[in-house]
């Protein structure tokens, strides 16, 4: 007897929301990608992506790996470069050893960092923050002004 192939991708078209947990009895080495939002409590090297999601770095968490996400909540200890597109929150019992890249970060009081932060701005965010010039048609353009050279005395020119 065999059993049934078992398929765990979700059906094209259909929308999965949740979130999947790696307990603190779970290591893992390699590359994580989630698709819905992680927490991580356990052992990870490697890489780990989720980035359209959350990844919170749970307290008992070992992490010695680079980490891509929406956003990301750090409690637990990490060792590498962490890239958020929004936000990255470290809390007050958390250890970052690595560079930051993202475009909001919370450092609480207590936690330990080592690196180098970069903060970007979204790119939607530049598009609407930057003024753009506007021309009503009630009013007429300004002109600009002609000036003529004054004329020159003959004893100026050397």
């Amino acid at each position: 007897m065999s059993s049934p192939t078992r398929n765990f991708d979700p059906e094209p078209g259909s929308v999965r929301s949740g979130s999947a947990a790696l307990g603190k009895n779970v290591t893992v080495k390699g590359q994580i990608f989630a698709r819905e939002d992680l927490t991580i409590d356990g052992e990870v090297e490697g890489t780990v992506e989720c980035h359209e999601h959350r990844l919170t770095i749970g307290p008992n968490a070992r992490v010695q790996a680079g980490l891509k996400a929406r956003e990301i909540i750090i409690q637990g200890s990490i060792q590498g470069n962490v890239d958020a597109t929004d936000k990255i929150d470290i809390k007050k019992e958390a250890k970052l050893v690595g560079d930051i890249k993202t475009s909001r970060i919370v450092i609480e009081d207590g936690a330990y960092f080592k690196g180098s932060i970069d903060i970007s701005k979204p790119a939607a965010a530049k598009a609407t923050t930057q003024p753009q010039p506007t021309i009503s048609a009630q009013q007429p353009l300004p002109q600009p002004a002609v000036s003529t050279p004054a004329p020159a005395t003959a004893g100026s020119v050397k």
